[in-house]
């Protein structure tokens, strides 16, 4: 069997190698350390100095530095906390919700975490969320049953929660199935009116269209026939035949039916005159006897 020889120089390099790494690491580590360590320090100072700015009435200048303190420490639970205690006494109460959320996050312990509980139920009550704060005091009181301020937090919290129930989802739910089918429902009907009002005057429209186009065909007949004249119009149209020429005191036939129609009346009034006189000389019978 060949025996497998290793270099000695290879093996030594790897060796110093290695332990060059982890003694970087360690120094890395413990650099860190040491920098994180400082911050915190820094953001405990930071959190005394805010606490000293409220007692002299100073929030803006408190506001900042637990700010700051919480930019170097983001796990820091104490500036969270007294930052929430100091927005809620300044009446902003979302302010103060939002830390005081971010404080129960990040408690380290039960008693932590129970008064930034408590303090949250607070800024539920105040924002008449009594469903969520019931929820908190109960939390709270899990990690101190025997705080007897939560409790009756918890029972006031729960006598509101009483008087004004939140609406269920499900009825929510279904008003608003209920109210979206009758909006529905009404742009249906309000496109079938429209529709019908569409056909309505598009009937009308046809109608209108129909009576038009009989006017125009009256019209262009009554056109075509005045064109066209009557019988007596076209034959006047036509040249007339000229009437023969007369010879000089000659009567024309009008003026001869004219005398002949003289002469009759004439005649008729003379045997009508005769008529009368013989009747006048005719004596009347009496029916009666003398």
């Amino acid at each position: 069997m060949k025996q497998i020889r290793f270099n000695r120089n290879l093996i030594l390099m790897a060796v110093v190698t290695t332990m060059g790494m982890l003694l970087f690491s360690q120094s890395s580590f413990a650099q860190q350390s040491d920098t994180d360590k400082k911050d915190q320090n820094k953001a405990a100072r930071l959190n005394k100095e805010a606490q000293q700015a409220l007692r002299k009435n100073n929030f803006a200048g408190a506001e900042a530095d637990y700010r700051k303190a919480i930019a170097l420490d983001p796990k820091n639970q104490t500036a969270k906390y007294n930052l929430g205690n100091a927005y809620y006494k300044n009446n902003k109460n979302d302010e103060a919700m939002l830390r005081y959320k971010q404080a129960v996050k990040d408690a380290a312990s039960k008693e932590e975490k129970h008064k930034a509980l408590h303090n949250l139920g607070n800024t539920f009550m105040n924002n008449k969320m009594y469903k969520e704060a019931v929820e908190a005091y109960k939390d709270a009181l899990r990690n101190n049953p025997k705080d007897e301020e939560t409790r009756y937090n918890l029972a006031l919290a729960k006598e509101m929660l009483d008087k004004n129930p939140p609406p269920p989802e499900d009825q929510n739910q279904d008003d608003q199935n209920q109210d979206q089918n009758q909006n529905q429902d009404q742009n249906q009907d309000r496109n079938e009116d429209k529709n019908n009002s569409d056909a309505d005057q598009d009937k009308n429209e046809d109608k209108d269209d129909k009576g038009d186009e009989k006017d125009n065909k009256d019209k262009e007949q009554g056109e075509d026939e005045k064109d066209k004249g009557s019988p007596d119009d076209q034959e006047g149209d036509q040249e007339q035949p000229q009437e023969p020429q007369r010879a000089p005191g000659q009567l024309s036939p009008q003026q001869v039916q004219s005398l002949l129609d003289a002469m009759n009346n004439e005649e008729k009034r003379v045997q009508d005159k005769i008529n009368a006189e013989k009747q006048r000389g005719v004596k009347v019978k009496s029916d009666k006897n003398w």
